[in-house]
């Protein structure tokens, strides 16, 4: 199979804006909210949008080789790309590890790490305790509203990159739009949502108890990736390039890629903000114009 462009598989989330209009994703709905870039997910499956295999999706259409050999380790597809524009505050929650989530939810669990790919003036992400905790603190804050007064809430620009473990606090703060990298999993405890109803006017679910089995109560300190590697665990490692030229897949992973900035060609097909494409193993993708790309393959 030769490089193809992928169509995002857009989410009318209630906290989404437009933003992601401006990098090409279409909804009948008047926002958007996430759109699902490289997505094995049952029933969110990548639809192909180039060449002789436009209209299938890309889990009907890949063979193993050209998955790579890394991917064999998983037992599932191990990634999840999603493009998420915060227009609102997102709900303070947390992911369970993959032990917690295949013993008790038949599910695994969700590492993950954002780039910020624009940022309003004065817009945070939220990520994890800012002291050591307990969890009869975290109960009680959460029942009288003070659960933010122990998180840290970070400035972000253009370009910041932050790597959240599984069992980590955390929020997308509203104003910021980031490309997000994660364990392929939608398993998410919902601890704090401030107060909000759902489009019928019901309050949100929350998951308070299974949240406080899984959190990490240690104070934490993120640290903002600014090298070229932005991610390098057991799932996954992606990279940051500006301009460049070629990407090569070997034997061992497929890379798909998403331009966050610029416009171009690649392979011979026009690409602008936004776009992602696949690279299978083995595989070429040369890259003609100005760009920023984020990278992602299987470990």
């Amino acid at each position: 199979m030769d490089t193809v462009k992928l169509k995002g598989i857009t989410k009318d989330y209630i906290w989404g804006g437009k933003k992601l209009f401006d990098y090409g994703k279409s909804s009948s709905q008047d926002i958007i909210a996430e759109s699902w870039e490289l997505s094995f997910f049952d029933d969110n499956e990548s639809m192909i949008d180039s060449g002789k295999y436009k209209g299938k999706t890309l889990k009907e259409v890949i063979s193993d080789k050209e998955l790579g050999k890394n991917v064999k380790k998983f037992p599932f597809f191990p990634v999840l790309i999603k493009l998420i524009d915060a227009n609102k505050d997102l709900s303070i929650q947390v992911h369970p590890s993959d032990e917690y989530a295949l013993k008790y939810e038949n599910s695994f669990g969700k590492t993950e790490m954002w780039y910020v790919v624009e940022a309003d003036e004065n817009s945070y992400l939220h990520i994890g305790f800012n002291k050591d905790v307990s969890k009869e603190e975290v109960e009680r804050r959460i029942k009288d509203n003070s659960l933010l007064e122990i998180m840290n809430h970070i400035k972000v620009k253009e370009g910041d990159c932050y790597f959240i473990p599984s069992g980590t606090l955390h929020a997308i703060g509203k104003g910021v739009l980031v490309c997000e990298i994660q364990e392929n999993s939608n398993l998410t405890y919902r601890v704090y949502d401030y107060g909000r109803l759902d489009k019928n006017g019901n309050p949100r679910e929350l998951h308070v108890e299974k949240a406080l089995k899984v959190l990490n109560f240690n104070k934490l300190i993120p640290q903002n990736i600014q090298s070229s590697v932005l991610a390098d665990c057991e799932y996954f490692k992606v990279c940051k390039y500006e301009n460049a030229t070629i990407i090569e897949a070997d034997e061992n992973s497929f890379v798909s890629f998403t331009i966050v900035e610029g416009s171009g060609f690649v392979n011979d097909l026009p690409y602008s903000k936004g776009d992602t494409f696949f690279v299978p193993a083995n595989g070429k993708a040369v890259i003609k114009g100005k760009n920023k790309i984020i990278t992602t393959k299987i470990n």
